[in-house]
């Protein structure tokens, strides 16, 4: 793999992995022209969007270590640790079971286009309550849940299946909603990829262009750093509604290229 190759995967993960709109979909029709990418290459640029959103939250990692002691905070700490058993705890199993689409452009560009209109949906009922930044228990195990399905569901998108769970389970305020989901994406996203690249290691994997695969991880990082600096500013004055009508002319596109052989 050629270095711009990588530096424009590293962009378009970096801008799609936390935005509503699912990476899994863009970064199929990247490979498409740039040429297919091995799953070491996919689980390294991952990590690096990760890595954006873990230094963006480390005060809030951090408050919630030191405060321990407060009620407040061991309570929020326990339901993202909540979240996240039951969705690791149910993914081990999903994948044991085989529960999991291919990732075709088909099903990806349907799961787009459905989820366009979760949105607006979850948009619409969320307006219709008060305001509540509290996360609940319940908000908790329904964002763990959601998370499952995102991983079941090429294109359904972890950041849009958390969030928009958690404000329809009780969490109205996009703001608290996002970043309860980002939080509890943390551990969900390093362990499943730490599992995904021990597998490959295991299986004999590694033989990469360590060079490219470095310049493709510090783009994603920059990139997702500045993606979700800017959502978590944008939410704070306007509703999803823009990604919601991006997943659906995207998904129709995706529909329209498969019908005509471009991509499959």
């Amino acid at each position: 793999m050629d270095y711009i190759n990588a530096m424009v995967l590293g962009v378009i993960e970096g801008i799609t992995e936390f935005l509503p709109i699912s990476s899994t979909g863009h970064l199929l029709i990247a490979e498409h022209w740039a040429g297919e990418r091995s799953d070491t290459f996919n689980i390294v640029i991952q990590a690096g969007a990760i890595l954006a959103v873990t230094i963006i939250y480390w005060r809030r990692l951090a408050s919630l270590v030191v405060g321990w002691r407060q009620p407040e905070n061991r309570a929020y700490a326990g339901k993202l640790i909540v979240a996240f058993l039951i969705t690791a705890i149910l993914g081990l199993i999903a994948k044991k079971l085989g529960f999991a689409l291919s990732e075709n452009v088909t099903p990806i560009a349907w799961a787009l286009i459905i989820g366009g209109f979760w949105i607006i949906a979850a948009e619409w009922i969320a307006a219709k309550q008060r305001d509540r930044v509290k996360i609940s228990w319940t908000v908790a195990i329904v964002v763990g849940l959601a998370q499952i399905v995102a991983g079941i569901f090429p294109g359904t998108s972890r950041s849009a299946a958390t969030i928009f769970a958690a404000m329809l389970a009780g969490t109205s305020n996009r703001a608290a909603a996002t970043e309860f989901a980002f939080l509890v994406g943390i551990p969900t996203m390093f362990a499943a990829s730490a599992y995904q690249l021990y597998g490959e290691i295991k299986q004999g994997g590694g033989h990469e262009d360590w060079t490219a695969l470095g310049i493709a991880f510090v783009v994603s990082t920059f990139t997702a750093f500045i993606a979700v600096k800017w959502l978590l500013g944008y939410i704070q004055s306007h509703r999803f509604t823009v990604f919601a009508i991006y997943r659906i002319i995207f998904g129709a596109a995706l529909l329209g290229m498969a019908a005509l052989g471009w991509v499959s």
